[in-house]
């Protein structure tokens, strides 16, 4: 598959500042997301999409593209994924020449993905001629559906009205799940039919927790250095 990774990752964050280039065990936060794409093998070509010339120094050095400099406006607090990435894949297309397949957005935000669940991320959609793409997940939990409530005034009805309140032990639950941010692999004539990263027939990638850890926080960050800790005592 002819495939475009596009990695996000603008110099500006409010929760932990310039998150994308924070150190996790002495390594910038964006470098485990650039090792892991490059290892799977499968991109015709990896860019770094952003704004800060740190990052891009960053990236450069960890074997990423960076052939462009994100625009001011897509670099915001406001700006959202898709435009960033359909101005990578117009970038690159028009640089290259021709068309991609598909492209892959990996958010270096989820720094524990790992190459095989990229490798069978596109495993997946090629086997599948009638998906648009593949997103990765992870199941729920106890942040069960049935269990959620919403307010009316200052009452807490049931977000979802199953006729009754549901007090069932989350293993008897039906099995849900929740996209995980850690792989957006979309074919490229969906992405640009829809406007969105993921398309109206998707199929389902399931990762672990590990894999599924999203850098929004310190704390997010104080669980991954804990993460990294326990792995190098258990080998």
């Amino acid at each position: 598959m002819d495939l475009l990774g596009v990695i996000p990752a603008r110099g500006g964050s409010k929760a932990v500042p310039r998150k994308n280039l924070a150190p996790l065990d002495g390594r910038p936060l964006i470098g485990y997301t650039i090792e892991a794409a490059l290892a799977s093998g499968v991109f015709s070509d990896l860019v770094v999409s952003t704004d800060d010339e740190k990052i891009a120094a960053v990236a450069r050095e960890g074997g990423a593209q960076v052939p462009f400099a994100r625009p001011a406006h897509l670099a915001t607090d406001a700006a959202e994924s898709l435009p960033v990435v359909l101005h990578a894949l117009e970038h690159m297309e028009g640089k290259r020449g021709r068309a991609y397949e598909a492209v892959m957005m990996l958010q270096p935000t989820t720094p524990f993905r790992q190459a095989a669940q990229i490798v069978e991320a596109v495993r997946l959609l090629e086997n599948d001629a009638s998906a648009d793409g593949v997103v990765s997940l992870i199941e729920v939990g106890g942040w069960h559906p049935f269990r959620m409530k919403r307010m009316v005034g200052k009452r807490a009805v049931n977000f979802i009205e199953q006729g009754f309140e549901d007090m069932r032990p989350r293993q008897v639950l039906p099995r849900v799940y929740i996209r995980s941010g850690a792989i957006y692999l979309i074919r490229r004539a969906s992405l640009l039919a829809h406007k969105a990263l993921v398309g109206p027939e998707t199929l389902g990638l399931i990762v672990d927790e590990r894999s599924a850890l999203n850098i929004d926080t310190g704390r997010d960050l104080a669980m991954a250095e804990l993460m990294l800790r326990e792995q190098a005592g258990a080998t």
